[in-house]
């Protein structure tokens, strides 16, 4: 089959399109056709070294996918060739191969139906944003509605959240760069947009919650932009963390924490146990349903393409980058 091969760590250059024998099912397993794949930056920090995981290469990158079953094997009784299943977070695509691949073999107990209103592109590109987004979200237990604020507002992740908070009541405020996505979250439901580049963003942020502030913020970004988003949170306010596209936060002062108890934790998909991530992504299409929100797809790519798909990715897409496999 033809699968794009990362050969050594270090970069997304160094992958090449090249051919390797088809998966077999082991134990537990089934084989998928994928139909499509989705980029996520943890790819790219993967290929880049950046990512705490061990491989065996040539590896395969790509953690979410869509695909028919073609094969399956032995004791799997819960799925037969010809249903078509969608991957959720799994151990695909990081220490073992992934979806930008014509084949990947999945534990079965990683695989849900799609659901039935989504077309098969953006149920691709769903799951890991979706279950990181209910996750920095639920990571500091069932918050009564409040304000949400999320940087990185207009990526995979900042959509997921957007659409996930407001389906829980909170009020959301999104940062984007850009005026037109800027709008795009506004349509989506965000309260207030605002372009981190604005010096006087966080004094628009408090101006437009008076009284009240930020009580969560979903940080997609880190770097410097990090300290200004500490500045918008209220008493006993929460800091989800879930990327850091900007790098390392300089000169971070603990003292910021103190007077209004604030609290920082990280977000880890990976920590979600199979049984978890299930019922986790059953309470995010019930709330998806509830208010008839579905993901945002911004640009399918073909196969032969990955590597301009990934370049779309780096200049900061409106939802989520998806590749056509098959």
């Amino acid at each position: 089959m033809k699968a794009w091969l990362l050969d050594s760590l270090g970069s997304i250059e160094n992958l090449r399109l090249g051919e390797v024998p088809d998966p077999t099912p082991a134990p537990g397993e089934a084989v998928l056709d994928v139909e499509y794949a989705a980029l996520n930056p943890a790819d790219r920090y993967l290929a880049e070294g950046q990512y705490p995981a061990k491989p065996t290469f040539p590896h395969i990158l790509g953690r979410d996918g869509i695909g028919a079953v073609s094969a399956v094997g032995q004791g799997v009784i819960t799925v037969k060739p010809g249903d078509r299943r969608l991957i959720l977070r799994s151990d695909v695509g990081v220490n073992r191969p992934g979806t930008f691949a014509q084949r990947v073999a999945v534990p079965v107990e990683s695989l849900v139906a799609p659901p039935a209103r989504w077309p098969a592109q953006q149920a691709a590109g769903a799951p890991l944003v979706y279950l990181t987004a209910h996750q920095a979200l639920t990571n500091w237990g069932d918050l009564p509605p409040g304000v949400v604020l999320i940087t990185g507002a207009s990526g995979g992740v900042g959509v997921a959240s957007l659409q996930l908070a407001r389906a829980m009541l909170h009020k959301v405020v999104g940062l984007s760069r850009d005026p037109i996505k800027s709008q795009k979250l506004s349509d989506l439901g965000a309260s207030l947009v605002v372009d981190p580049n604005d010096g006087q963003w966080v004094r628009k942020v408090k101006e437009h919650l008076k009284p009240q502030r930020v009580d969560l913020a979903i940080d997609n970004v880190g770097g410097a932009l990090f300290n200004q988003v500490i500045e918008t949170l209220g008493e006993h306010g929460r800091v989800s963390c879930v990327g850091r596209l900007a790098g390392p936060v300089p000169e971070f002062n603990t003292a910021a924490l103190f007077f209004r108890r604030l609290r920082i934790g990280g977000i880890m998909v990976g920590a979600y146990a199979p049984a978890e991530s299930r019922a986790a992504w059953d309470r995010i299409l019930a709330l998806l349903d509830e208010t008839d929100a579905a993901p945002i797809v911004d640009s399918v790519h073909p196969f032969d393409q990955l590597k301009q798909a990934f370049a779309q990715l780096a200049r900061g897409p409106m939802g989520k980058v998806v590749l056509k496999v098959s």
